[in-house]
């Protein structure tokens, strides 16, 4: 092993670029878009509003929000032949990988190779946005036999997602709280996805190939999907009297507590917290599932648990629990965590291409050195 080159795996705690996207204080529970607290944009603004945040890097006035929301809308339907693509995918496919080969294709649709060009790669940046929602309802529908619901042009973003996928409209609580747990996905610095979309649009790739990586390495259950794997956990645990005994005996075989802890946070997670809060409003309407009453006193149990050791809840222990309140199938949570992070990937993409360099890092060879080339006929 090279002396001059220390191994860090995972890349842990090595800055690989300059970034003014996001900022996250573990210890305060601190986690700020543009220098703007996400609990605040969760509470006041709409994910139309931060998307513009994110990607211009200041508020929109007025009229451009207006404007911004206006391409949104135009924007949301797909190609009839990517509506057939996804009609010969596997009924049986996870909705991630037909939300990848979906965007993928999209690539072939609207040819953007020219990254320098500023207005084609906004272009890029909207249609992503406004058609991955419309992906992900096409193939859910599909699947299930059901022909494909269009988008309204009527309704906003998270309220046109709801229809598309349930052909019903929304209530204010429950439009809220879907507008609000894309804005607390929308961006979280420099994880595994973020940097697989900024190592692809290094190398000067387009748009919907950058955010295609991304996605796939959002398919990683190490990365995506703990908002699922929340749910089965509380089945296990089963009651609310069962709470206790089975954390102690997880925490005693040192098991993995989903949902529980962060590579940052080392408080509870401010998104965490104001997803219950906001998700109390929708539970007047559905009555508060049991899963919510339970995730409730796994919280209690584990903060004299596990507080000490820097361990709280982050957003995905209680995330998958309003979905499924919402009636949405656990496959779809990752995608909708994707359609939500589009807005973060796009908004580091630009910001990569600023002052660009190819990803280019180093390794440490372990292997061997000259080795002899055996003929084929004298090896044992």
């Amino acid at each position: 092993m090279s002396p001059q080159l220390e191994l860090r795996p995972g890349l842990a705690d090595v800055p690989v670029a300059e970034s003014a996207v996001s900022f996250i204080d573990g210890k305060r529970a601190r986690l700020e878009y543009r220098g703007i607290a996400v609990e605040t944009l969760a509470r006041d603004s709409s994910f139309e509003e931060t998307c513009w945040l994110l990607l211009k890097g200041d508020l929109p006035t007025q009229r451009e929000l207006t404007d911004f929301d206006d391409q949104l809308r135009h924007h949301r339907r797909i190609k009839y032949k990517l509506t057939d693509l996804i009609k010969c995918l596997p009924e049986t496919g996870h909705p991630m990988d037909a939300l990848q080969a979906g965007v993928a294709a999209m690539g072939m649709f609207y040819p953007s190779r020219d990254v320098t060009n500023a207005k084609s790669n906004w272009d890029s940046a909207v249609r992503l946005i406004a058609k991955l929602p419309t992906i992900v309802s096409a193939f859910h529908r599909l699947r299930s036999g059901d022909e494909a619901v269009p988008p309204r042009d009527d309704l906003d973003h998270a309220g046109n997602f709801y229809w598309m996928l349930f052909e019903r409209e929304p209530s204010p609580a429950v439009r809220k709280v879907l507008d609000a747990c894309l804005i607390l996905h929308a961006e979280h610095t420099m994880n595994a996805s973020t940097f697989s979309g900024r190592v692809t649009g290094s190398t000067l790739a387009n748009p919907y190939t950058v955010i295609s990586s991304a996605i796939g390495t959002l398919t990683g259950p190490l990365h995506g999907g703990a908002n699922e794997e929340v749910l089965d956990m509380l089945e296990t645990i089963g009651s609310v009297e069962n709470a206790r005994p089975w954390l102690e005996k997880a925490v005693a075989e040192k098991q993995k507590i989903m949902g529980m802890g962060h590579r940052v946070y080392k408080v509870k997670d401010p998104r965490a917290t104001v997803l219950q809060e906001l998700a109390e409003h929708v539970f007047v309407e559905t009555s508060r599932p049991k899963d919510y009453e339970l995730a409730v006193e796994v919280e209690r149990v584990a903060a004299g648990l596990l507080g000490p050791k820097g361990i709280y809840p982050n957003v995905d222990f209680y995330s998958g629990i309003v979905y499924s309140a919402l009636g949405i199938p656990r496959d779809l949570f990752t995608p909708i965590f994707a359609i939500a992070r589009v807005a973060g990937w796009l908004a580091h993409w630009l910001e990569q291409l600023k002052n660009n360099r190819i990803f280019r890092p180093e390794q440490i060879y372990v292997g061997n050195h000259d080795v002899p080339y055996v003929p084929l006929e004298k090896r044992p």
